[in-house]
């Protein structure tokens, strides 16, 4: 058969389900390629496998010819649970080849799915259950690449984190755990473990406010066992949820006194304009080098 791939998102980020729908397919004998709506019609392929993650992006533009289409992903299937991989692609070795600089010696994948949180910002429990379950071992997804990116939502709210852990450890790899870890479940030995990897950088996060009292010990006691500061961690900090911009402020200046790296992340984004106080707190923080020039927002704000 001849199968066409279609990256919605197409947000510099690998398509993870693209590439495990490829890998199968090239693994059964078909021809896969990226899809070409200027030639597509010509010779429509038996195929277009169509993914899309984010709910914000705009859909594909053109018209898509091709025997039998299949459109799925969060930004497709959200908030109906959408539709899963079979477990024969599910559980298959992803083809890095169809994001060569992306994936240049970098691996990616969960080994864990699910979050006990149920937080009502988070499509997570949703989608994937209200308990973190391990899905996957390390040699799923990766064969030998020196970096690991890392998708999981909680990965140690899974009872088999130190197995995992260890996996992470044994693999001699740079990781990133590029979702936010849940500080508030930090226990020193897991921070031990954490020590004990290469790790390149890891993402925590500070979504309420309210969460303050929790928050601020834990960050300070992974600080004091790693020794890590902004280089390797950061701090995802979320806004326009249910926080005030007083709230915000002290959550930012509070991690960058710590030593940490907030890192702003909009609720709702796209329904904002442009102009919106929190668009400008976004690029203000996130823009390491003026972060750590403009020390208060309300000097970059006059800017």
């Amino acid at each position: 058969m001849k199968i066409g791939l279609i990256d919605v998102d197409s947000h510099n980020f690998p398509n993870l389900p693209l590439m495990k729908i490829s890998a199968w397919h090239k693994q059964n004998g078909d021809e896969v390629g990226w899809y070409d709506p200027l030639t597509a019609w010509l010779n429509p392929p038996d195929k277009v496998y169509m993914s899309k993650i984010f709910t914000f992006t705009e859909d594909y533009p053109h018209p898509v010819s091709g025997k039998e289409i299949i459109r799925g992903g969060t930004g497709y299937d959200y908030p109906s649970g959408g539709r899963m991989l079979p477990e024969e692609i599910e559980h298959i070795c992803p083809d890095y080849s169809l994001y060569p600089d992306l994936c240049k010696d970098t691996a990616y994948g969960f080994l864990t799915r699910g979050c006990p949180r149920g937080c009502d910002f988070c499509i997570v429990a949703a989608k994937e259950g209200k308990c973190s379950v391990k899905v996957a071992d390390l040699s799923e997804f990766w064969n030998g690449q020196n970096n690991i990116v890392l998708l999981d939502p909680n990965m140690f709210a899974c009872c088999g984190w130190k197995d995992l852990s260890q996996q992470l450890i044994d693999s001699k790899a740079w990781i990133n755990f590029s979702q936010g870890c849940d500080i508030r479940i930090m226990t020193e030995e897991k921070a031990e473990c954490i020590k004990q990897m290469k790790v390149k950088r890891i993402h925590f996060a500070w979504d309420q406010y309210k969460d303050r009292d929790k928050i601020i010990p834990k960050l300070k006691m992974f600080k004091e066992l790693t020794g890590w500061n902004r280089d390797k961690v950061a701090v995802y900090v979320l806004v326009n949820f249910n926080t005030t911009l007083e709230q915000d402020l002290e959550r930012i200046y509070t991690l960058r006194d710590m030593g940490y790296q907030p890192y702003v992340m909009i609720y709702e984004k796209d329904r904002l304009p442009k102009n919106h106080v929190v668009r400008k707190l976004q690029r203000w923080v996130n823009m390491r080098a003026v972060f750590g020039t403009v020390k208060k927002f309300e000097e970059y704000a006059r800017l």
